[in-house]
């Protein structure tokens, strides 16, 4: 139903034209009726009378702003509406991260990133690292890189995963002052297992799980908790020794035996781990007795100096069992900023579900660094920016609510960086052949990489000319419009007149070569490609877990294209070069990255 632009006031439907124009830029071309909506109404709350007329104007607009190219809504934002352009600009300028709480105590700000090399690092872990970097870099200070390493056998190290979170920080524009790996200061841990021990804060507890936990539910002493510090400490001896196996002793933290919460009674603070059968990837089987994640996390959150922690709220019940560390050596704790989780829609980020996909089922995918899951290694390879994943980190900032990012916001923002200085070609998936008639030449053309970057050059496409007969492939999703309307343009070549639709063959008639005359006569514009000079295409597609393999043909400048580069195949999307073509008759494939 068309609404009558009468009912609506003519200064409204200037600012709807403005607005849904300024929102298909913000989202890469695309436009969406509500948040229009929402901003008129929000502006003049007196046509809410008119909503429904409201409504449906707004759904036309926003369809004719999606019929533009986005170079085209670019140019009449910019031209027609400049003084939205300059409110985005004053949002984006006063956009950042809100100041630290607490920093007058510190001569220096440190903060830490602290991930476990059981993995590679996904969008999740990038918050805290992006946020501690950016955070550091605000007050001039220091962030700190700590490999937490200290599980051989539950969370076993990867030796690889060391050097893939370095190199995911470093692509991620993330830089530490200072670097640590636990599992090397072991003798340091014991150390201060020795003084808390000294103090009668600790003790060395022989009793199994099952024995502890009765004395735990009655809010009641292990018999060893109250033994002399001295004794404590041989017995600690005799568990780095060896003398003791696994789960016949474990020292642990004395807290209050009434805390609400079982799991802070008490909590074990070292354990021994059988390194002969669970050596662990840098220091072997050296160590039996290793520290647990709150005890190593805590002693080093002190020893070096950090003044503020940026973690996941799942750590909130950590921060309450590291604190009475602090208390019983007299420690002042980090202030701590609780992040909530971060959701991706579409991609796995869990690091257990991840493994779990790749041992349970062999050889369908290419490890942590598929470009189905959602490690920082996935989403570079799937040809996502660097430059992308921070911005999204700082818009969702420190906030303690959980968010989710659905891969459509990931994929406008990384199509608006990466749009201009992207090549533009062609190519044709499902391809049918078209002749057309009487063409009368040339039989090469010159035709611009982009259509607002010169710096990206052109390039000359040879044309199958025969006899006055141009051959090309066109693509078969575009068959029924054509065939419809009668005439069509290809792209950045000569208009067409449908004469005749043949088994596998598209029959047509030269018409021209004016772009006017095609779009006064509202032809279709479709991509091309030479039938005598083509290269064979196959994108893999994700979709959910499901990986698809789309055949095509590209013109033959993908073939000037190396491992790595990004190209928009014009009409269908952005896709990165994972293999190249060595010979014309090899197949370039290439990874979807997104429309």
């Amino acid at each position: 139903m068309v609404v009558s632009e009468e009912r609506i006031p003519s200064e409204i439907q200037r600012l709807v034209r403005g607005l849904a124009l300024k929102n298909a830029y913000e989202h890469g071309g695309k436009a969406v009726e509500g948040p229009v909506i929402s901003a008129v109404l929000g502006e003049h709350p007196e046509l809410k009378p008119l909503a429904k007329d409201l409504a449906r104007y707004v759904s036309q607009v926003v369809k004719e702003v999606n019929s533009l190219s986005f170079e085209e809504q670019k140019k009449l934002l910019i031209s027609e509406f400049p003084e939205l352009l300059e409110q985005r600009k004053e949002k984006e300028e006063k956009k950042r991260l809100p100041p630290l709480p607490q920093v007058d105590r510190y001569k220096i700000v440190k903060t830490r990133f602290a991930p476990n090399p059981d993995f590679y690092i996904h969008l999740g872990n990038a918050r805290p690292a992006i946020l501690s970097y950016e955070y550091a870099r605000m007050y001039d200070g220091v962030m700190i890189l700590r490999f937490e390493d200290t599980d051989p056998r539950i969370k076993t190290p990867i030796p690889e995963a060391y050097r893939q979170i370095r190199e995911d920080l470093r692509w991620l524009g993330v830089e530490w002052g200072e670097e640590y790996v636990q599992s090397l200061r072991m003798e340091l841990y014991y150390e201060i297992a020795g003084e808390l021990l000294s103090r009668g804060a600790a003790y060395v507890d022989l009793c199994t799980q099952k024995v502890f936990r009765e004395f735990r539910s009655r809010r009641a002493a292990c018999p060893h908790r109250d033994v002399d510090p001295e004794k404590n400490l041989e017995l600690f001896d005799k568990m780095r020794s060896g003398f003791f196996g696994e789960g016949e002793a474990v020292l642990r933290i004395k807290t209050d035996l009434n805390h609400p919460d079982f799991s802070v009674i008490d909590w074990v603070a070292f354990r021994i781990i059988d390194t002969d059968k669970h050596p662990h990837p840098v220091v072997g089987s050296k160590y039996v007795v290793w520290p647990t994640y709150n005890f190593a996390a805590g002693v080093d959150d002190h020893l070096m100096g950090v003044t503020h922690i940026l973690r996941g709220r799942e750590h909130s019940l950590n921060t309450v069992k590291q604190r009475y560390v602090y208390q019983h050596l007299g420690w002042v704790y980090p202030v701590v900023l609780n992040l909530g989780r971060l959701n991706l829609e579409g991609l796995i980020l869990s690091k257990s579900k991840i493994k779990e996909l790749i041992s349970s089922r062999p050889g369908e995918f290419e490890g942590p660094s598929d470009i189905r899951f959602g490690t920082i290694a996935s989403l570079r390879n799937r040809g996502i920016e660097a430059q992308t994943i921070r911005e999204i980190i700082l818009d969702v900032g420190v906030k303690l609510s959980d968010a989710s990012i659905s891969w459509d916001n990931i994929a406008a923002l990384n199509r608006k960086l990466i749009d201009r200085d992207t090549k533009r070609l062609m190519a044709v998936f499902n391809p049918v052949e078209l002749r057309v008639l009487n063409y009368p030449g040339p039989d090469r053309v010159v035709l611009s990489n982009h259509p607002e970057n010169s710096s990206l050059g052109s390039r000359e496409v040879s044309l199958d000319v025969s006899s006055g007969t141009l051959r090309v492939f066109i693509d078969r999703s575009d068959l029924n419009e054509v065939v419809r309307i009668g005439a069509f343009r290809l792209m950045e070549l000569c208009n067409v007149r449908i004469a005749e639709v043949g088994e596998g063959v598209l029959i047509g008639e030269y018409m021209g070569r004016d772009l006017k005359q095609a779009r006064d006569a509202r032809m279709p514009i479709i991509q091309w490609v030479p039938a005598g000079s083509n290269v064979a295409l196959r994108i893999l597609v994700p979709r959910d877990l499901e990986l698809m393999r789309v055949g095509g043909l590209g013109e033959p400048a993908l073939t000037e294209l190396r491992q790595g580069d990004k190209v928009q195949l014009v009409r269908y999307g952005f896709v990165k070069i994972r293999k190249q073509a060595l010979s014309k008759e090899d197949v370039i494939e290439a990874v979807f990255m997104h429309e």
